[in-house]
């Protein structure tokens, strides 16, 4: 049974979410939006809608085969909406969807939190480096 078979329908019995039980399903969920890449992308859809190249440039380091594969996870969990518009060449266009855009503030948050406090992470690094090799 592949992940997707396990996890592709809420059971009709399910207990409370918590994401601290091994087995919840949130855990997954909160992996697809805090991954490297999961964040980044919500991050740059909160500006505006992409088309793939697009997004691929905005976020730096990503490969092809990775934003593809993290635009499909969160298209499937329903916070990116994939629009293909039949015309030739073919288009397509990615933008957040409510629960998207709800968790795309979420992480941004997080990130940009990250960023003002690097010094101070920097700082905790090299006093710990420092105690260690002393």
């Amino acid at each position: 049974m592949t992940e997707k078979t396990k996890t592709a329908t809420k059971p009709e019995k399910m207990e409370e979410p918590d994401v601290n039980r091994s087995m919840c399903p949130s855990r997954l969920v909160l992996e697809h939006v805090t991954s490297r890449w999961g964040v980044l992308v919500l991050a740059a859809l909160l500006e505006r809608s992409y088309r793939f190249s697009e997004l691929r440039r905005e976020v730096g380091g990503v490969s092809e085969k990775m934003l593809a594969q993290t635009l499909q996870t969160l298209e499937r969990d329903g916070f990116v909406h994939r629009d293909a518009k039949p015309v030739i060449p073919p288009r397509v266009d990615y933008t957040l969807t409510e629960l998207g855009r709800e968790a795309a503030e979420q992480v941004w948050g997080l990130a940009r939190w990250t960023e003002r406090r690097l010094d101070e992470v920097f700082k905790a690094r090299r006093a710990y480096d420092e105690a260690r090799t002393s």
